[in-house]
């Protein structure tokens, strides 16, 4: 009996010693999680306030969190025009207006969202589309690449015209504009895009820019199945201009914040191509090519920590020589509201 007693006592002890030793764990685990997450903050705060700008126009906002609720809807439209063996040809093609909803969140310079398609969830339509931006003081970036399925409009070839059905025609079409900013200590790109800075006072800046757009449209597998005996047309393009421009944020009472932006480039590199059923037609002498990039914003502060807004941006091209005329508009709108917390 009286060895059975010190067993049983001797159990009791080690397993509460056991529990004590899992609670110090415990905490202890915890207190390195709050050390890192208190070291990792005070990096991130101080790189959130170490600004690059002239803090008389521009500054940080205080809330360490941002929260914003934005909807977005893009476009691209596509007009062609040339002569392939004296038969004239031209077409008006667009794609589906895409509409995306999307919930975001900023911690002291790092976001990431959550974006979601109404209509592509439904199944009306299968198109692909990815839009990044990026706002640095000195450098800026704007890309986009859309593969669509949903091209419809008119296309005509001599007296004959044609009606071009959604899933008749496939189109592939990547942009990318980058731009130097001069001014870049008082005039801020992020202020008006994407509110991770605030405007104090109305400045502007020239730009340098270099823009890249390539792709085609081409006559779908399906459209040839249903319709044998109609032209097969594909229409590729592929240009690089260089240019300038000028941008300028004004500021009216302390709330409004609006943007301007133009940056047209000259295309130094250029190749258009035309084709219809196997007859290729390359593009001659240019004549006139350029590529328009545009950006509007308008922001409203309601107070230090609500704000809400629309930006819009836009490239247009124009190329133009001895055979082929093609004119491109993508663009890109959104409109938001945000909040600011934890200041």
């Amino acid at each position: 009996m009286v060895v059975r007693v010190i067993h049983n006592v001797s159990f009791r002890a080690v397993f509460c010693l056991l529990s004590v030793v899992c609670c110090l764990s415990e905490i202890h685990a915890e207190s390195r999680v709050k050390k890192l997450w208190t070291k990792a903050d005070s990096i991130l705060t101080t790189r959130y306030y170490r600004t690059p700008y002239d803090t008389n126009y521009v500054v940080r906002p205080e809330g360490k969190l941002t929260l914003k609720l934005r909807g977005s809807q893009t476009g691209n439209s596509v007009r062609a025009r040339g002569t392939v063996r004296d038969v004239h040809f031209k077409s008006y093609l667009s794609t589906s207006h895409k509409t995306t909803i999307s919930i975001g969140g900023a911690y002291r310079g790092l976001a990431a969202s959550y974006s979601i398609n109404p209509a592509k969830l439904k199944g009306f339509y299968d198109d692909y589309e990815l839009n990044i931006s990026y706002y640095a003081s000195r450098f800026c970036i704007d890309a986009s690449y859309q593969r669509s399925s949903s091209l419809s409009g008119d296309m005509t070839f001599g007296e004959n015209t044609l009606r071009m059905q959604r899933e008749e025609a496939n189109l592939k079409v990547f942009n990318i504009t980058g731009y130097y900013v001069f001014n870049h200590r008082r005039y801020c790109v992020s202020a008006a895009y994407n509110q991770s800075y605030i405007q104090r006072r109305s400045a502007g800046s020239w730009l340098a820019g270099l823009s890249y757009q390539g792709g085609h449209i081409r006559t779908s597998d399906e459209r040839k199945e249903l319709r044998p005996d109609d032209p097969d047309v594909s229409i590729y393009v592929g240009h690089l201009g260089i240019g300038g421009g000028y941008g300028y944020n004004l500021v009216l009472g302390k709330k409004w914040l609006l943007n301007l932006t133009l940056l047209p480039t000259f295309v130094v590199y250029n190749r258009n191509k035309l084709t219809i059923n196997g007859e290729s037609q390359h593009a001659g002498r240019m004549k006139f090519n350029m590529l328009f990039n545009e950006r509007a914003a308008v922001v409203y502060n309601f107070s230090s920590r609500y704000f809400v807004g629309l930006t819009g941006v836009a490239t247009n091209s124009l190329f133009v020589d001895d055979a082929v005329t093609v004119h491109q508009n993508k663009w890109v709108a959104h409109a938001f509201v945000g909040m600011r917390l934890w200041k």
